[in-house]
This record gives structure tokens, sequence and C-alpha cells, in this order.
């Protein structure tokens, strides 16, 4: 429950990231922007690793998936993210990235083996029907594919990916550790793409902007990231991201307060069903929680 919870807490400033990021992008370019929070919180977050001496070195083995973490979860992740998000409102990307936990689900099972039971099947059909009523006005949805689209949709993929991979990453290291290199990494991915495809930038923000921006990083990159993380290999990366479902949501309900956008009776139904997909698919019942106590008593040399 506690891993839950966190996920819960994840997951809702993950919901606010759409918004956020369609704020800042009326001040800052696309890829800059990007590179800027990485900046942030990577600069945060080697401040913390090395005051809590945590600071490890990077074997050859770890590389194995490291690097095509950084590759897809960082530099892929975040361009297609930012870049997506100048063509598309913050509520149909919310809506595409909501099918991330389907297909971490099916990643999941192919490459880790984790099960994919039939309550987890029902849950993420659920939660989806209720995306649609969600970001759906009236509980329709008109949509046509637009290289914006398009681009979320690569940006749900490699969102996808990249929880396998950190699941697979936090069983080689410290989750905290991996957070960090990987954000490090990420940033020095990112950075170098951001001045060649936007090398003239005159963009001079306000000092609020900046403070936004700063915190969000802090919030989101930093402290939600070594949260999520760590919650992976607790709960599993097909669990976890069942979470993502609730960023509709968290969505539609920040732009009704920031932007002042409607909020239908549709739109509350499709946000109940979000919310009972994912206790159902998350919820263990008295006899699964026993044997996965039971399991974790067994001795090594009985496992």
């Amino acid at each position: 429950m506690r891993s839950y919870l966190l996920l819960l807490f994840c997951a809702t400033l993950y919901g606010s990231n759409f918004v956020l990021g369609s704020l800042l992008l009326q001040a800052f370019p696309a890829l800059h922007l990007s590179a800027y929070r990485l900046m942030v919180s990577s600069v945060f977050l080697l401040i913390y690793l090395v005051a809590t001496r945590r600071l490890t070195k990077i074997t050859l083995r770890d590389s194995v998936y490291l690097v095509p973490f950084v590759l897809i979860g960082m530099l892929l992740h975040q361009v297609s993210f930012f870049t997506g998000l100048r063509t598309t409102d913050a509520t149909t990307a919310s809506l595409i990235l909501s099918l991330a936990p389907i297909f971490t689900a099916l990643f999941a099972r192919l490459f880790l083996k984790e099960p994919f039971t039939i309550r987890m099947a029902a849950g993420s059909i659920a939660a989806f029907a209720g995306v649609f009523f969600v970001v759906g006005h009236g509980g329709s949805l008109n949509i046509i594919v637009t290289p914006g689209i398009s681009i979320m949709f690569v940006c749900m993929l490699a969102l996808s990916g990249s929880m396998i991979l950190m699941r697979k990453l936090t069983e080689r290291m410290d989750a905290l550790v991996a957070t960090v290199y990987t954000t490090v990494l990420g940033c020095i991915s990112v950075y170098p793409v951001a001045v060649w495809s936007e090398p003239h930038v005159q963009a001079q923000p306000s000092f609020w902007w900046w403070v936004l921006l700063i915190g969000s990083a802090l919030l989101i990159q930093g402290l939600c990231a070594v949260i999520w993380n760590g919650q992976i290999r607790k709960a599993g990366a097909a669990k976890a991201s069942l979470f993502l479902n609730l960023q509709p949501f968290v969505a539609m309900v920040l732009g009704y307060i920031t932007l002042g956008t409607p909020i239908s009776l549709t739109q509350v139904a499709g946000s109940f069903l979000i919310i009972c997909g994912v206790v159902l698919a998350t919820w263990q019942g008295q006899g699964t929680r026993k044997s996965h106590d039971d399991r974790l008593k067994l001795s090594p040399a009985k496992r």
C-alpha cells in the first residue's frame, strides 16, 4: 500500500506536467526547456547523492541497460514530449500517454516475464475507457492524426520501454543512483540536440517563468523520478504503469483551475472509471498477499 500511495503521488505530479509544460512553452523553446529542466534536476540529484555518500562507479554490465535507457527514456522521451506539446493540447497528449500502461504490461510480459492477470486486463480496460470519457468532450473523441499526435505516440512508446529498462537497471544498482546517472546523462544528450535544432534562441523569460521551471524540475524530474524508479522494482513495471492512467484526470482538473476549462458530468464519470480501473488492477486479495508474504519469507536457499 505504501508503494501504491507513492506511485499515486508521482502520477498526480506527472499529470500536472502536461499543463505546466504547455505553460512553460509560452516562454521557452521546446528542447531548451527540456534541457534546462534536466540541468536543474541533475544538479539537485548530484548534490543529494554526494551528500548522502552513495556515489558509486558504473560498471560495464550496468551500461548494458544504462545507455539504452538514456537514449530511449531520456533523449527520445524528452525530445518527443516537448516537441509534441508544441502542436498538441495537454488533454490529447495525456490520452496518448495513457496508453503506456497497456504497452508496458505487454512489454513486461514479454521481457520481464511479469504476470498479466485477468484482473489487470479488466482494470486496464476500465481505466482506459475512463480516459476516453475524461479527454473526450461529451464522451466522444474527434482526433485527427497530426504530426504532433504521431510524435506523442512515439513519446508513449519511449516511456513504456524506459520503465522496462529501469526495472532491469534497478536490479543491478540502487534506484537513486540509477536515477541520478540517467538524469545527468540525459541532460548531456539532450542539450546538444537543443542547441543544434534551436540555435537562435532570443527568448528572455521573466523571473517567475524561471521559478516555475526550476520548481517543476525539482518536483517532477527530481523528487518524482527518485520515488517512481524506486517503486517500480517493488510494485513491478506493469502495475506501476497503471497509475499513469490517472494523468488525464489530473490534467483535466488542473486545466479547470488554471485555464478555466469546463468539466462535464461525462468527464467526472470517466474519472471515476479511471480510479476504479487502477484499484481493480492493483488490488491484492488476502490470499494473494499471504502467498506473496510467504514467498518473501523463504530463505535464499529455498527460493
